[in-house]
Parts: structure tokens; C-alpha cells; sequence
């Protein structure tokens, strides 16, 4: 459909660098969605409901202009059930780091695009298997500062590369993204 617009409904600056690499300069808007698992909540419902809310709060703000395609995401790490958020402090991220060691783990990507007329999402799930860290390593990994802000309080296309032992499935879901399955969805709204 032409005339079509992409927004982009994060701050992110790796969701914009990666739908750069697709091609896309979309317009971002800042969204303020809590990101609280409910009780009971299973992690991918939870991922999949925060993505959802982020694009549908962002068409919200533009007023469900017909031109607009809304694009949100959230990635979650999951060991064991549980989600592993973005690190409130230092301590918190090396308690991570301590449970993800030798350990394979799922990143949870889902990306939900939406317009006036209707939503579509599509899901990234990569096991991730972390090398046995010890301590020396995880307090440099922290010294680095890179933990900060990410979910699982590691950065896969940064220094963490170095912590990881193999992956299977998509490099850019774990970095916050997976172009394969985000440029099909965009493809269903008209764009690319």
C-alpha cells in the first residue's frame, strides 16, 4: 500500500540500527508500558503482551492515523521460567550472570506491527548457551558497564559475545530484533 509510514514504538537504539540494516528510517515514539509479569503469566504470553501493548499504545498516540504501521518488541531472557529482566544494579546483574553460566537459556523475542485495521506478530525463540563464567569474569563483564539496560544483563553483539558458547536460532532476536521475522511482518503491512 503506498504512503505508508513505519513508526517505531521504542527508544531503542538497537531496534532503529537493526530496522536500518532492513532498509527503514521509521519515526520513533516513546511509549511508557509497565513491563509486570502477571502471576502465573507464562513467559511468552508475557513477552507477547508487552510487545503488543508497546505498538498498540504507540498507535494510540498517533491518533490511529491511516497511514501509520506501529511496530513494538520485547525481549525477555528465560532460564527455568523465569524472566530475567533488565538489572536494577550490578548485583543484580551478576546474580543473572551466575544463574546463565554453563547454562543454555531462551531468548524471547515477539514483535507485534499494527495499523488502524488490524495486528500481526511473529516470535523469535533462540537457545543461548553460556561458557562456565567465573567470578573474575563476570565482575570484568561488569566493569564494562555494557549489562546496563538489557534484559538478562548481557548485550550479545557486545563484549557478552565472548560469554556465550553457541546459539541456535536468531542472532538479531537476541539483540532485541529478529530481522528475518520482522521483515515478513512488515512485508504483510505493505513495506519492503
Amino acid at each position: 500500500m503506498p504512503g505508508r509510514r513505519l513508526f517505531l514504538a521504542s527508544q531503542s537504539p538497537r531496534r532503529l540500527q537493526l530496522l536500518q540494516q532492513l532498509g527503514f528510517d521509521p519515526a520513533r515514539i516513546d511509549v511508557q508500558v509497565p513491563e509486570q509479569r502477571q502471576p502465573g503469566e507464562p513467559a511468552l504470553d508475557y513477552v507477547s503482551r508487552v510487545a503488543r501493548e508497546k505498538a498498540g499504545a504507540g498507535l494510540l498516540a498517533l491518533g490511529s492515523r491511516p497511514d501509520a504501521v506501529v511496530l513494538g518488541a520485547d525481549t525477555e531472557v528465560v532460564l527455568d521460567e523465569d524472566v530475567f529482566g533488565k538489572p536494577a544494579d550490578a548485583a543484580e546483574a551478576a546474580a543473572m550472570l551466575r544463574r546463565l553460566a554453563g547454562r543454555s537459556h531462551q531468548a524471547i523475542s515477539v514483535v507485534w506491527a499494527v495499523d488502524a485495521a488490524r495486528e500481526l506478530h511473529a516470535t523469535s525463540v533462540t537457545e543461548v548457551r553460556f561458557g562456565e563464567l567465573d567470578d573474575a569474569m563476570i565482575a570484568a563483564y561488569l566493569a564494562c558497564g555494557e549489562w546496563q539496560g538489557k534484559a538478562g544483563a548481557y548485550a550479545i553483539q557486545g563484549r557478552a559475545g565472548a560469554l556465550v558458547a553457541r546459539i541456535e536460532g536468531s542472532f538479531t532476536g537476541v539483540m532485541g530484533l529478529p530481522l528475518h521475522e520482522t521483515a515478513g511482518l512488515l512485508r504483510a503491512f505493505g513495506l519492503g
